[in-house]
């Protein structure tokens, strides 16, 4: 090759955020390309969209894919190199005067062929250096993947565990208040056991609020060893082959070492009380009442600790809609203006639902038009997220922390106090009160599953 085009080759496959050779590239929407570590390690927030270091354009690209090319011949320009640094005189063997071109794994050693077929290493494993250095880097970059995706997902949990540290007190002084509201209710014999209620719950939500503090100091101090275990193993891919394959075991070590460490978010849950009476009250206002089924390609929006779910499907419009899938939603035939009323809901062992009471404007609303949680519907839901079940309400949008019930959940509609109550049958316990609900009557019972 012509020596002045070389140069320009070699700057053409160098990194501009690292200067070295090209390791697992990526080309994003401006044109530039860099290495996929350097870009990662550049990108501060991992929740926010990232501006080229080269012409400070913004991307939008997410899932970045590999170039190919680039990736190849960077590969070459690396053997490249090895092969003039094995053509240097250190590294002729001074008994056989061969190339040193194979790498003994016990030893961690240079050696040439004849060497490694001597008494001394004919039991030991070896493998071709030019090989075994692209391999093994090729092995570190996919574990490089896997902990990227360990250390988002401790930013996402370290995120949800700030947002929860810092709403707890005033959610369990939310639910302090709720329960203390339901006991005014009942006879004043009673009092003791709503002491003895309220201290308890107090107390665990004291505990709780040190758990979250701690678990959110143990994701802090994750994130940073992720990070810098990360940029380790950055920098061992861009070491030379020799210096590669000798520190390889070493650094897998303490990167198995590491994912052992990464801790779980605290994912806290207020025992649920129960409340003598509640029932015998509330059943007082038992109602009954047909329903209208109707398909709908309806949503529900959920923000924080939760993720979207999809309440109510079209079966022609969802991917994801097959044969088994259970998507509806039906509607009370009655209609609420004033009173009291309870009714019951069987939700047995089952997730993905919702149901509660809503504004009647709402059902005539256009067919995919979206809710957000504060908009005239005032709904208790359950949903599943990996192997944890997280609880909501809406009007406004609030987590639950307390056990998700599995057999029955009791509804009961206040029109003049402007409520909407639920609670759990069998634990004869509040799971929440929806207050100051901006009804609009009519009210319309409303009842959201989706099952897949």
């Amino acid at each position: 090759m012509n020596s002045g085009i070389l140069p320009v080759f070699q700057r053409e496959l160098t990194c501009p955020i690292c200067m070295n050779y090209f390791i697992d590239p990526i080309t994003i929407d401006c044109g530039h390309s860099f290495c996929r570590p350097c870009f990662y390690l550049n990108w501060q927030d991992i929740t926010v969209l990232v501006q080229c270091s080269k012409c400070k354009k913004t991307t939008w690209q997410r899932n970045l894919k590999t170039n190919i090319r680039l990736n190849k011949m960077a590969s070459i320009a690396r053997k490249t190199s090895l092969r003039q640094f094995l053509s240097s005189e250190e590294q002729i063997c001074g008994t056989h005067r061969e190339i040193k071109k194979m790498f003994c794994e016990v030893d961690k050693s240079l050696l040439c062929l004849l060497c490694s077929n001597s008494q001394e290493h004919r039991d030991h494993k070896h493998c071709p250096i030019e090989w075994a250095a692209e391999e093994h880097r090729e092995k570190l970059l996919k574990k490089m993947q896997s902990l990227w995706k360990k250390a988002c997902e401790n930013h996402r949990n370290l995120n949800m565990e700030t947002t929860r540290t810092r709403c707890w007190k005033d959610y369990v002084s939310l639910r302090i208040e709720a329960i203390r509201a339901e006991y005014q209710k009942m006879p004043a014999f009673l009092h003791e056991e709503e002491q003895h209620h309220l201290e308890r719950l107090q107390k665990e939500g004291e505990d709780i609020f040190q758990q979250l503090n701690e678990s959110k100091a143990r994701m802090e101090h994750s994130r940073e060893l992720l990070r810098g275990m990360y940029e380790d193993m950055k920098q061992m891919c861009h070491k030379a082959d020799v210096e590669l394959l000798q520190a390889f075991g070493d650094i897998l070590h303490r990167y198995e070492s590491l994912l052992r460490q990464v801790p779980e978010p605290v994912n806290p849950e207020l025992s649920a009380g129960p409340i003598t009476g509640l029932l015998d009250r509330l059943n007082g206002f038992r109602v009954d009442f047909a329903l209208q089924p109707e398909r709908r390609n309806s949503h529900i929006f959920l923000y924080g600790d939760l993720r979207s779910m999809n309440v109510g499907c079209d079966p022609q419009d969802d991917p994801h809609f097959t044969a088994k899938s259970e998507c509806f939603l039906v509607w009370g035939a009655q209609t609420f203006t004033s009173g009291k009323y309870y009714w019951e809901v069987h939700v047995g062992d089952s997730w993905n639902w919702a149901f509660g009471v809503c504004n009647n404007y709402w059902k005539e609303k256009r067919q995919n038009d979206k809710i957000d949680g504060g908009e005239g519907i005032f709904l208790l839901g359950c949903v599943k997220e990996d192997a944890h079940f997280s609880l909501f309400t809406t009007s406004p949008l609030v987590v639950q922390y307390v056990p998700r019930p599995t057999s029955r959940v009791g509804l009961f509609l206040d029109c003049e106090s402007r409520t909407m109550t639920f609670v759990d049958v069998d634990q004869n316990s509040l799971i929440y009160t929806i207050p100051n609900c901006s009804f609009s009557p009519p009210l319309r019972p409303i009842f959201c599953c989706s099952h897949f």
